[in-house]
């Protein structure tokens, strides 16, 4: 059957109105029941299980996985091999959460005497507050929706997509209570871009040792042109004898030199350099650099210990290589 490129937008269309409206409502439901939630949450002295299956089964996995990478350690099981054994991943200290829509999901009623005889706190999300999962909990959120987007009414659609906005409320509700940070949050992500940003340190990419570009302050600007050239930092720090740091001669520098006709023969670098520079210490993230060089315009900084003495020199191409930027 072919049909019109309009109706499939018109279609989509009416999906994400739907969708949205069923996730509005659910403001109108952030009331004292959702904080009793939070509540058993964050007192929860072992694990979060969260309990679904089908549908609800992925959004529940998706709710877990959202929880244990913003400081609530959780972690999802399947109702089915609950029965069969993996109920023994549950203890007293853990806080279960179980997604039905119906409420009356067969699977998760036949765990229900083995968590209340537990005596793990349960939190229910359903889309009907009169089911038997419903009443059974220590605490209901209602995730009911007024039609799912599927235009049969049978496909869970708005009524996942319901269910996933709370999972995330709470999660981000917990996060801010926990009072989660960013770097909290990169340590769980140590392998993507968010973890380079957040847990890379600037030794871990600075050129140190004969690495460095150095010049005396009595050099001639010619030396320190041809130290830059070698070192390719786009700059080389002017040092004392005992490596305290007294300025940087930069690209930047050299153009206002020439500008000014000064004779890069006979000029010393002490000059033409720029004195009060920027520098950052040890042990500063890579990303604060970052924001410190694109605040400032610039492209090189020296790094440099308590006692003022240059110990490396970093660029922000050492920042690109790393994935910081």
């Amino acid at each position: 059957m072919l049909i019109h490129d309009d109706k499939l937008k018109e279609l989509a269309s009416r999906v994400l109105a739907l969708e949205a409206e069923a996730i509005t409502r659910l403001v109108a439901r952030i009331d004292d029941r959702f904080v009793q939630a939070c509540r058993l949450m964050l007192s929860c002295q072992g694990r979060i299980v969260v309990l679904g299956i089908g549908k609800s089964g992925h959004i529940g996995g998706k709710i877990a996985a959202t929880l244990a990478s913003t400081g609530t350690p959780a972690f999802f099981v399947h109702p089915a091999e609950a029965s069969h054994g993996d109920m023994g991943m549950i203890t007293v200290r853990d806080v279960v959460v179980a997604l039905s829509n119906s409420g009356e999901t067969d699977e998760i009623l036949t765990l229900l005497p083995l968590i209340k005889r537990l005596g793990a706190p349960l939190i229910s999300l359903t889309g009907n507050p009169a089911s038997t999962l419903a009443e059974a909990a220590d605490v209901h959120l209602d995730v009911s929706v007024p039609q799912e987007a599927c235009p049969l009414g049978l496909a869970p659609t708005s009524s996942t997509t319901a269910t996933l906005a709370m999972g995330d409320a709470l999660a981000v509700a917990l996060l801010e209570a926990r009072g989660f940070t960013a770097e909290d949050f990169a340590r769980s992500h140590p392998g993507g871009r968010l973890g380079r940003r957040l847990l890379l340190l600037i030794d871990d990419v600075m050129h140190t040792g004969e690495q460095m570009p150095r010049s005396a302050p009595d050099d001639l600007l010619k030396d320190a042109l041809l130290e830059m050239s070698r070192k390719g930092l786009g700059t080389t720090v002017v040092v004392d004898r005992d490596d305290r740091v007294l300025g940087v001669f930069t690209d930047g520098d050299l153009r206002r030199s020439l500008d000014r006709q000064v004779d890069v023969h006979s000029a010393r670098v002490a000059e033409v350099m720029t004195r009060d520079c920027k520098t950052i210490a040890p042990g500063t993230l890579a990303a604060e650099a970052l924001r410190m060089m694109q605040q400032y315009k610039i492209n090189a900084l020296p790094v440099v210990n308590s006692a003022g003495k240059l110990t490396g020199v970093l660029n922000m191409h050492d920042l690109l290589r790393a994935g910081v930027l």
